[in-house]
């Protein structure tokens, strides 16, 4: 794949997590579509190979290490991307902790709430105040798409990571009403159940989880990237503190319920 002058050409992104999964693909959606991406993650070396993968398909990428519970670190990051490409006009902040919850609530230790609540809402908020005056000196182009999840919508379990994400849908709200002034929008996607190498060896959970999902399957991180370049691009030019559900239709439907009940009429 090679880019060529399409809707990002010339643009400079800043993504977190985006060693694979959902990140590795909205780099490469950017990427393809003309952008020059800075692809960082905690795992240094994790970066480097995604970034690696899109120069090899003749795209244009860097990397960085980046522990965005670290504000030092996200400043340096930050400032590798301005070095790298001379402007910052898009971050997605995508990095996040999540931990299984322990079957009794009071076996729930703080260390685990502070650090699913740190990565994946403290340090969205890190990346973007480090960004900000890059987004805002952007031309218009400045943008933040946060990357939420249905979890902060609904209870699908995960109380700290949930309630980070519901954080994380609040304050793309606030920031949204605070940067507009200065040209940055800032929008949300709350991605249902994707396919990433975090489902290794899940197979089976993923096909009983597709069951429940009006369109009939789970997502793919592609689904998702797609979703987060439109909100970063000039076709929402006029779209901020929103949250766009990318989610298979979860959240308007209990697919359950209505087989349950279908069966019961029949």
């Amino acid at each position: 794949m090679t880019a060529t002058a399409t809707r990002f050409d010339g643009w400079a992104v800043f993504i977190t997590g985006a060693g694979r999964g959902i990140g590795e693909a909205t780099a490469r959606r950017f990427a393809a579509e003309g952008a020059r991406v800075l692809v960082t993650d905690l795992d240094g070396d994790r970066a480097a190979r995604a970034a690696a993968a899109l120069r090899a398909d003749g795209l244009r990428a860097e990397s960085a290490p980046c522990d965005v519970a670290d504000g030092a670190a996200v400043e340096a990051a930050v400032a590798r991307a301005v070095d790298c490409f001379g402007r910052l006009d898009v971050l997605v902040n995508n990095a996040l902790s999540c931990h299984p919850d322990p079957p009794l609530l009071e076996d729930f230790p703080d260390e685990v709430w502070a650090e699913d609540v740190d990565v994946t809402l403290t340090g969205a908020f890190r990346c973007a105040r480090a960004a900000m005056p890059h987004l805002a000196a952007a031309e218009g182009r400045g943008a933040i798409v946060n990357v939420g999840s249905v979890n902060g919508e609904q209870d699908f379990g995960n109380h700290a990571y949930s309630a980070a994400k519901a954080g994380l849908a609040s304050l793309t709200r606030t920031l949204a009403g605070q940067c507009a002034g200065r040209g940055v929008r800032v929008n949300l996607v709350a991605p249902g159940t994707v396919r990433t190498p975090n489902w290794d060896g899940w197979e089976a959970s993923l096909a009983r989880a597709a069951e429940h999902y009006p369109l009939g399957r789970v997502g793919r991180p592609e689904d998702v990237a797609a979703a987060v370049a439109f909100l970063a691009s000039r076709d929402a030019a006029w779209i901020t503190g929103v949250t766009l559900p990318v989610d298979g239709g979860i959240l308007i439907g209990n697919v359950g319920l209505r087989a349950a009940l279908r069966r019961g009429r029949l």
